[in-house]
């Protein structure tokens, strides 16, 4: 009987569908675990394929490329190295799981199959996989593990099977998504099943971006007493080793080992946009973005994310002035570019302005000016943008908030086009908290500056498109603080308007929002990908029909 077990968990950061370069990850990260005395190397849910695959699982060529890989694999662990715990979609017969495989002594030692396939929010796993039966524990090394995978922890009967039928400690590989909150509500729930099930439980977590999810890794273990006996930093990839002593009881315990403090909120969503943006940017093989710097709060704010991501030599700032845009504008546009060191360029939009005019004077005859010509102007952005962009290479990078994508105070085809939206999910309130906390901070890993970023006058003047003469947001829009938390409401909360009201929002205010939140649906669907923050993002966690006769609350 084996009286002590070394066991490395392995936050890596994989591409979907790039298994090559998914199991090459896997490889080093083992060979770093074997010099530091691991037997055993945990990875994250589906490391094999990257998670989530999505439809590529649906392909059976592809999970012939991924069968062979784990096979090869698996022999490489003949070497009396550790063996090697991973996620691949496998199947059985005509089945398709989401599957951990044991490999060790050079060959696939044990299979387990996920059990509760989550389909809600981001996730739609019943679509793709079939559930495994309930598991019993699997041996390595002479020592029971129990084996649930991810969404298996979330409910208690896959663990209760486990305890029930022998295992001595849970170890739980995840594809877990980063929200605001989620962290402590993963270890809440750790400490849950620990406590039923009275075993120690290692935790391992993805991290990197995968289109709009960002995973924060933040792996961690839990002794059979509830106690964090080990913590692996947020938003980078880490290889924790953890050792374990069978107890006089028969219980396992954990030696002394790292415990890094997660970042508190703020700094934890300021890394997930920079992760998922970096991410975005080097998955896809874009040389860099380029983006309007328009002297507002919102691209000051993209072009410090995207400066800390890539780079200043990698982030590209232009300066589209109309007749309507304030000299004040430039001059803070010009700051924030020299604030970063990236790169500004002036493009002067009003000669597009004037052909439109003449293009369209006939049609128009005898309308007044309106929304149309200041749609133009966005769009005439817009366009710039792109031709920028297909000439040059680097992806446009869309600057709009996630408060302005709600009420639809954005133009389709104009500040809403673009390959990738770093605010997306970040409402205009936040965006100032985070221009703060980077002004007074520099994140780890970051690639910009040190000290302000973000100029003063852009951080207390009021936000404007400047598509006419002295126009500002509030001409429109409420007050952000009470938009903001309106919005909260329909979208995150589900909230009525009874409920609503009580927080102190006037009945006419939350049914003009919402009104506003459901016309702009069309809008949303056309919009780029962004980041997931918050526990309800525009996308596939949040659809609603377009056309919809629920428009009023009242």
């Amino acid at each position: 009987m084996t009286d002590r077990l070394s066991i490395a968990l392995a936050q890596i950061n994989p591409t979907v569908g790039a298994i090559t370069a998914n199991i090459d990850r896997i490889r080093n990260a083992r060979a770093e675990a074997a010099a530091r005395g691991a037997d055993l190397m945990v990875c994250p849910e589906l490391a094999v394929t990257g998670y989530p695959p999505e439809d590529l699982v649906l392909k059976p060529f592809f999970l012939d490329v991924v069968e062979q890989a784990v096979r090869e694999l698996a022999a490489e662990t003949a070497d009396g190295g550790p063996a090697l715990l991973v996620g691949a979609p496998w199947r059985d017969g005509d089945k398709r799981h989401n599957a951990a495989l044991l490999l060790d002594g050079g060959r696939i030692a044990a299979i387990r199959f996920k059990v509760d396939l989550p389909n809600y929010g981001v996730f739609d796993e019943k679509r793709v996989f079939v559930p495994g039966p309930l598991p019993g524990p699997i041996n390595v090394r002479g020592v029971r593990l129990g084996v649930p995978i991810c969404e298996d922890m979330w409910s208690t009967d896959v663990i209760e099977t486990l305890a029930e039928s022998g295992a001595e400690i849970l170890v739980v590989p995840n594809g877990s998504p980063f929200e605001l909150g989620k962290h402590d509500q993963r270890v809440q729930l750790a400490v849950r099943r620990v406590t039923e099930s009275g075993l120690p439980l290692l935790y391992v977590n993805q991290v990197g971006g995968q289109d709009e999810l960002v995973f924060d890794g933040a792996s961690f273990a839990l002794g059979a007493d509830c106690r964090l006996v080990a913590q692996a930093p947020a938003f980078a990839e880490h290889l924790l080793i953890t050792r374990w002593e069978r107890g006089e009881d028969d219980v396992w315990n954990c030696a002394d080992t790292e415990c890094v403090a997660p970042p508190d909120e703020l700094e934890s969503v300021y890394a997930a946009l920079v992760l998922g943006l970096r991410d975005y940017v080097a998955k896809n093989r874009f040389p860099g973005v380029i983006l309007g710097l328009s002297g507002g709060i919102d691209s000051a704010l993209a072009a410090a994310i995207a400066v800390d991501a890539l780079g200043a030599g990698r982030v590209h700032g232009v300066m589209m002035p109309s007749p309507h845009t304030a000299p004040e504008s430039q001059e803070d546009a010009a700051e924030s570019a020299e604030l970063l060191g990236c790169r500004l360029d002036t493009v002067s939009i009003l000669p597009a302005m004037e052909a439109f005019e003449r293009m369209l004077r006939p049609a128009f005859a005898g309308r007044d000016p309106d929304v149309t010509e200041e749609n133009i102007q966005a769009r005439a952005r817009g366009v710039t943008l792109m031709a920028l962009s297909n000439k040059f290479g680097p992806m446009v990078l869309s600057t709009g908030n996630k408060s302005e994508m709600s009420v639809g105070y954005a133009t389709l085809y104009g500040d809403l086009c673009g390959g990738f939206a770093v605010l997306k999910d970040v409402y205009k309130t936040t965006v100032y908290a985070l221009a703060r906390w980077r002004n007074a901070q520099v994140p780890e890993g970051a690639l910009g500056p040190a000290g302000r970023v973000v100029p003063e006058r852009v951080l207390v003047k009021a936000p404007t498109a400047e598509l006419r003469p002295g126009q500002t947001d509030q001409d429109t829009l409420p007050p952000y603080e009470a938009l903001d938390d309106i919005l909260r409401c329909l979208i995150e909360e589900d909230l009525g308007v009874a409920e609503i009201v009580a927080r102190g929002h006037a009945p006419e205010v939350v049914n003009a929002v919402w009104g506003m939140l459901h016309s702009a649906e069309y809008k949303r669907r056309q919009a780029p990908p962004g980041p997931k923050i918050t526990r309800r993002q525009f996308g596939r966690e949040r659809r609603y029909p377009i056309t919809n006769g629920f428009g009023s609350l009242l």
